[in-house]
């Protein structure tokens, strides 16, 4: 089962891993997102390989023969958009057979760093993440994946980390630059409104940004903290 699944990128190439002889669920409570990810599956032929489901994080759209039988349940950038993590965590384990595995992945905003530091980024990053925290959402969520497991009843928790950067040069770099003024322009509204920053400052930060994705020596540090962990057998 992929959680959040979005587009379903991530959940296609879960279900060509897992093969014909599985069953592979995306779960996401966006409509528009959901009809694009079927059409996406449609076009690459993998519509059989994946079923896409709408339903909400905190009430997954399982049937009563369907809890507890799942090999693994996975989330990708998910927690940091929920006020309550442990509550998706719960609904994690509670998807997924004794001995099978809960996956998640997140972001910590603190470990996050363009260089050289583009003008006015300092200013609009913090205010981007203040606008996590007005919505009662942790944009630190990534350094208590452990924990969150751990107090689930998981056992056997690894944790590891993703990078997710790049730097002038690479084939990658100037996407992972777009998607970061993306998605600082995607929360505009979000920030001017609550008055974390002004409009003035927030233009000089993605000017900034531009500038700093066409210098020679950019580079982005960013790495998505990762973990897993065993749901234990009944008699444990």
């Amino acid at each position: 089962m992929d959680l959040g699944s979005g587009l379903g990128q991530f959940t296609r190439l879960i279900a060509r891993t897992v093969g014909k002889e599985g069953h592979v669920v995306g779960i996401e409570r966006d409509r528009d997102q959901i009809l694009q990810a079927k059409s996406l599956a449609d076009s690459s032929g993998e519509s059989e390989l994946v079923e896409f489901r709408k339903g909400d994080a905190l009430e997954l759209p399982l049937n009563g023969s369907e809890w507890g039988t799942f090999d693994v349940a996975h989330a990708r950038f998910l927690l940091e958009h929920v006020p309550r993590p442990p509550l998706v965590i719960a609904q994690m384990v509670r998807s997924v057979r004794p001995g099978g595995r809960v996956f998640v992945s997140d972001d910590d905003h603190d470990n996050f760093r363009p260089w050289p530091e583009p003008r006015g980024f300092h200013a609009l990053w913090q205010a981007y993440v203040h606008s996590y925290e007005r919505l009662g959402n942790d944009p630190y969520v990534g350094r208590r994946l452990v924990s969150l497991l751990r107090d689930a009843g998981l056992t056997s928790i690894r944790n590891s980390c993703v990078f997710f950067g790049g730097c002038a040069g690479n084939e990658r770099f100037q996407a992972v630059a777009d998607n970061l003024i993306g998605a600082l322009e995607g929360a505009k509204d979000a920030m001017l409104s609550e008055e974390f920053l002004d409009e003035e400052s927030f233009y000089t930060g993605i000017d900034g940004l531009q500038q700093w994705k066409a210098h020679p020596s950019a580079a982005l540090w960013y790495t998505v903290c990762c973990a897993e962990g065993t749901v234990p057998n009944q008699d444990n």
